[in-house]
């Protein structure tokens, strides 16, 4: 279907991209693999003449005897969409927080095939239904905002299929999801490219997918494509020496030593929160969904917990309330003895001893400050010390950032180290819980495995306790010492988290392991 041939992408004199040559054909899906930084995302950009401005592109990218290479910009947006589409990493940024979510996949069947508003958006409800977001719990009229990060994704991927491309790239689509999701999402892919005889390219750094999911596979590094083949073999019998060490990352998830817990911390007791999802035009107002329905936990001093649940279980909407960033409707939390409720004045000495790391650090950082500034914020809530700057630089020093990042900008930094610089800022006033949310689903798996270690040697040094929230049974087994899981609103199950995992006692816990993907043993050399 389409075929890159030589494709170099150059940035002031700076070689980007190297000689890629990639052909994805009709009906397979092409799996393409590397660490953060290798060219992935560059590669699926210049496909479909998004790349930044400032960089030139040579080579070729051959579309059935057509070269996109040097097209005008006006042609190009004929084919986005229509021949070619794309499911981008990160949703919130892809979709417009001013439309709903209807208007959003209208928008592309009436621009492409010409529908009416009102054909469009039925077009769009079936679109919808289809990636898992039924009526009438997701009208048409929701916005972006009002939902998960994982239901945000299947609106990115409802968007991208609406006019059943040719080609579909998928940059990262399931790396926010959780297991259950993510199965029904590939499974959804795979569908889509058996009765639709589209191509696939599936980006991601998630080998297990790839084994799942590819026919083929490509393994990129530093800008070029060092190894691609059919996916049994190559994973069987890898030949260059950076895919072995992927293959060797993936397979080994080894415990790591965690302290023992002490005296409760944070303690949650019969906590609710209800929403409203608006007004149905034909029913009037819809019905209230329990976010969060009477959960109950602890944390103690020291403890590591995990908080394990399907994308819209109620997991950020409970982190919302332990944070005070929202208000409970019943029940009660309490930090190191003290009622943390939002719309009350929470002192600042109790705050300081919570601090956050969000999934995308990028959204959660003011791209304007340098990181000196980012890290050193916290103090608003202590008062900023004379031996501040000190500080700054032994929490950058704490989690593997060099002295030499001080002056520069967040954009300067890859994913890896914007999660590590989040973490020297939840460190700054040494607070006693640190919730992740997230942290580390966005990370290859190299810079994942450094950054959970990291997690592991802080926590015993500065003795932390951690809420670890995660969809990754894999990386919640490795971190945490309890495991609480979440469905619906309600925790289902809770206990020492190698019991939970090793013998679950509650169906959905079965049913979460039982969607976990792993490379197959077939795979394994």
């Amino acid at each position: 279907m389409i075929e890159a041939r030589k494709l170099t992408v150059t940035h002031r004199e700076q070689v980007l991209l190297h000689r890629v040559s990639l052909k994805l054909t009709p009906g397979k899906i092409t799996g393409l693999v590397g660490e953060s930084g290798s060219g992935k995302s560059l590669t699926a950009l210049a496909m479909i003449g998004l790349l930044p401005p400032g960089m030139s592109v040579e080579g070729m990218i051959d579309m059935q005897g057509r070269n996109l290479v040097g097209l005008p910009e006006s042609v190009l947006a004929g084919i986005r969409g229509k021949r070619i589409s794309m499911i981008f990493q990160e949703p919130m940024t892809a979709l417009n927080p001013l439309m709903s979510i209807g208007e959003q996949v209208a928008e592309a069947l009436h621009l492409h095939e010409g529908l009416d508003h009102k054909t469009a958006l039925a077009r769009a409800r079936e679109r919808l239904d289809r990636v898992g977001l039924t009526a009438p719990r997701f009208p048409l009229s929701l916005y972006p905002h009002e939902l998960s990060g994982g239901q945000r994704q299947r609106v990115a991927i409802a968007l991208a299929i609406s006019r059943r491309p040719d080609l579909l790239i998928a940059d990262e689509p399931t790396t926010a999801l959780d297991v259950t999701t993510q199965a029904q999402i590939l499974d959804l892919l795979r569908g889509l490219v058996r009765d639709e005889g589209m191509a696939l390219l599936f980006i991601t750094h998630d080998l297990a997918v790839v084994a799942s999911l590819a026919d083929e596979v490509a393994v990129m590094q530093r800008g070029a494509i060092v190894e691609q083949g059919p996916t049994e073999p190559l994973f069987r019998a890898p030949q260059h020496s950076y895919t072995r060490d992927l293959l060797a990352a993936a397979r080994s998830m080894p415990r790591l030593i965690l302290s023992a817990p002490s005296p409760a911390l944070l303690e949650v007791e019969a906590v609710s929160r209800s929403y409203g999802l608006g007004r149905s035009r034909q029913t009037g107002p819809t019905p209230r969904i329990k976010a969060v329905d009477r959960v109950s936990l602890t944390i103690h001093e020291g403890e590591a917990v995990g908080l394990v649940g399907e994308s819209g279980c109620g997991k950020s909407t409970l982190t919302r309330l332990i944070l005070g960033l929202d208000m409970p409707e019943g029940g009660t939390i309490r930090l190191a003895g003290q009622n943390i409720r939002a719309g009350r004045k929470i002192p600042a000495a109790l705050r300081a001893r919570m601090q956050v790391v969000f999934q995308d650090p990028f959204g959660s950082f003011d791209p304007r400050w340098t990181v000196e500034r980012l890290v050193a914020e916290p103090f608003h809530l202590t008062g900023r010390p004379r031996d501040w700057r000190e500080r700054v630089a032994e929490a950058l020093y704490d989690v593997g950032i060099t002295g030499d990042a001080l002056r520069r900008h967040i954009h300067e930094f890859s994913g890896g180290q914007r999660q590590r610089i989040a973490l020297a800022r939840a460190l700054i006033i040494r607070p006693s819980l640190i919730v992740l949310d997230e942290a580390v689903s966005a990370l290859d798996l190299r810079v994942r495995t450094q950054v959970l270690e990291l997690l592991a040697r802080l926590r015993v040094r500065h003795k932390l306790s951690y809420l670890f929230i995660s969809h990754d049974l894999s990386v919640v087994r490795q971190v945490t010492d309890r495991v609480l899981i979440m469905r619906q609103g309600q925790i289902v199950e809770s206990g020492p988290t190698a019991r939970v995992m090793d013998a679950p006692e509650h169906s959905y816990t079965r049913e979460l392991l039982a969607a976990t993907l792993q490379i197959p043993d077939k795979y394994v050399g």
